[in-house]
């Protein structure tokens, strides 16, 4: 019996979890006055005192009420720091009476109202219009149709202009002093290897176009296809990533008139749903010679080699005529064989030249559709009789004017004046000419030129500097002679310009050629000998080889 109490003692003197946290945070009920609250403890039948379950405790599922219950107020309603907290029930435990609880909500819905009534005074401010308001909507307004109307000229403008030309939208916006780019204004000049008849870039780009056109079209063709326009221009635009319409077309056109056949066709199968086989397409036919026995040519590889180079040859003439007519505005006028012209003029800007007039091409026929009266009464027209028809050609005839016929050959450009400009008043007018007549006989074989010689007159050059530099390989090797291998070699090393072997031995069997007497060559046995004369005067010899230069530039 002892130990059953002390088992029970210790099982009432330790708390479990739950009796632990109910007393650590204890919970309030709401007191009612119709049930009132039960003691908090209560005698059991064994004799021993158990702790009451408050009727209002809450389980661990059921999260416990709130002591106090916080008063809502409005949201316009900021309480300040002033403020004393409102007791939420007369009958909690601390709280103050009922009466003192309504006047205080009395006083709190004053506030709420006088807080409540000041922002709205703000919009009514706010409905007050301003001139300031009509003036930016105006503008915005403004901006709006500036804009719609910049939006449809760009969209017209993209459907006609092709790659190299901008659009009228970028033209307008573009300030008119500014140029095109510095790629496409200095492309001749940017071109690797010795200067030649180079392209203007726009022509390249033409040239490029009509490479990859004549591709497509000879894939097309040799599958026995019907070529279109929108089929090649897909494969171009793929090709080239650049645009391809149907202006360069007609450039192609204008420049090689012999290349394609076009026409407009219908009832040609397109396998898509924008386009109608009754619609009619721009079709392209390859034009080729057709070999004996052979009726059903294709469009092989040497052909498109063909083609590509007349087409160049094209280019290249038509770059000739403007060359021909900026020659005859010079002062005085100058005259190249055109068999003889290797390069432009220095002073001809190659990348101004105008662009290609494009060549009209077939448009499909125009169909006539009665959809309106008005339309109805242009056809009845026709229906006139033949007298009043006579009577209106007539009038037609005596109303017209007659056209001035125009001269298709390019106008020359006005020659500037005789009198000679302000920094050169004072000179003789004949030593001006004879100046003149110099420089216009250089720049005749500058433009003459053949590539051989220009070569040979890079290396005349090279000699003066390449002579001081073999001198002082033989005064300070201390030999009279040396190997041809070692002296190029030496030579090659000491030279401020990367230079192989094989070219330094030219410009060494250059430089005996010119001076004899002051260079050798001696050859024995396998190895071929240098021998230089070191009591020779270098300036004698450097100014000989200047000698030979400027003859070589007048030739």
């Amino acid at each position: 019996m002892a130990q059953r109490r002390l088992t029970d003692f210790f099982a009432h003197r330790r708390p479990g979890p739950r009796a632990a946290l109910s007393r650590a945070k204890p919970t309030w009920g709401t007191p009612s006055s119709a049930k009132p609250a039960p003691h908090a403890w209560a005698p059991n039948s064994g004799g021993r005192r158990k702790r009451a379950r408050l009727p209002d405790e809450p389980t661990r599922d059921d999260p416990a009420p709130p002591a106090r219950r916080k008063l809502k107020l409005s949201a316009d309603v900021v309480p300040g720091p002033a403020e004393a907290p409102l007791s939420p029930h007369p009958g909690s435990p601390g709280a103050p009476s009922s009466l003192e609880h309504s006047s205080l909500s009395k006083k709190t819905k004053k506030v709420a109202l006088s807080v409540g009534q000041l922002p709205r005074l703000a919009p009514q401010e706010d409905k007050v219009p301003s001139k300031v308001t009509f003036s930016e909507f105006k503008s915005c307004l403004q901006r709006a149709q500036e804009l719609s109307a910049q939006v449809q000229e760009l969209r017209a403008s993209a459907q006609r202009n092709d790659v190299g030309e901008p659009s009228a939208l970028e033209a307008s916006s573009r300030p008119s002093g500014e140029k095109a780019p510095a790629y496409q204004r200095f492309h001749a000049l940017a071109q690797p290897g010795p200067p030649g008849l180079v392209l203007p870039y726009k022509y390249q780009v033409l040239a490029e176009m009509f490479r990859s056109m004549d591709t497509i079209v000879g894939m097309l063709y040799n599958r026995l296809e019907t070529v279109t326009f929108a089929k090649v221009k897909k494969g171009v635009q793929d090709m080239m990533r650049k645009r391809f319409e149907e202006r360069n077309v007609g450039q192609i056109k204008t420049v090689y008139p012999a290349s394609y056949r076009f026409r407009q066709e219908r009832n040609v199968p397109t396998f898509k749903d924008d386009v109608k086989r009754s619609d009619y397409q721009l079709t392209i036919e390859p034009l080729l010679d057709q070999e004996d026995g052979n009726t059903a040519t294709q469009l092989t590889a040497s052909h498109l080699l063909q083609r590509r180079q007349v087409f160049s040859q094209n280019l290249v003439e038509r770059v000739r005529e403007h060359h021909r007519v900026f020659l005859a505005s010079l002062n005085p006028p100058m005259v190249v064989p055109e068999d003889q012209l290797t390069r432009w003029h220095p002073r001809f800007n190659v990348d101004e030249v105008p662009d290609i007039e494009p060549a009209e091409l077939p448009q499909p026929p125009t169909i006539e559709k009665l959809a309106t009266a008005q339309d109805v009464l242009a056809r009845a027209r026709s229906l006139m009789s033949p007298r009043m028809e006579k009577a209106l050609s007539d009038l037609a005839l005596h109303t017209a004017e007659p056209s001035s016929p125009q001269s298709s050959s390019p106008a020359l450009p006005a020659t500037p004046p005789a009198t000679p400009p302000a920094p050169l008043k004072g000179v003789s007018q004949d030593l001006l000419e004879r100046i003149r007549a110099k420089e216009m006989q250089k720049q005749l074989a500058q433009m003459t030129r053949r590539p051989e010689q220009e070569q040979r007159l890079q290396r005349l050059e090279r000699l003066p500097e390449l002579a001081r530099v073999l001198r002082s390989i033989f005064v300070s090797e201390r030999k009279p002679a040396l190997t041809m291998e070692v002296a190029c070699a030496r030579m090659v090393s000491s030279y401020r310009m990367a230079m192989s072997p094989g070219e330094m031995e030219k410009h060494v069997q250059l430089l005996s050629e010119l001076l004899p007497d002051w260079l050798s060559l001696h050859r024995i046995r396998m190895d071929t000998y240098v021998k230089l004369d070191k009591a020779a005067d270098l300036a004698s010899v450097t100014e000989r080889l200047a000698r030979f230069t400027r003859a070589e530039v007048v030739l």
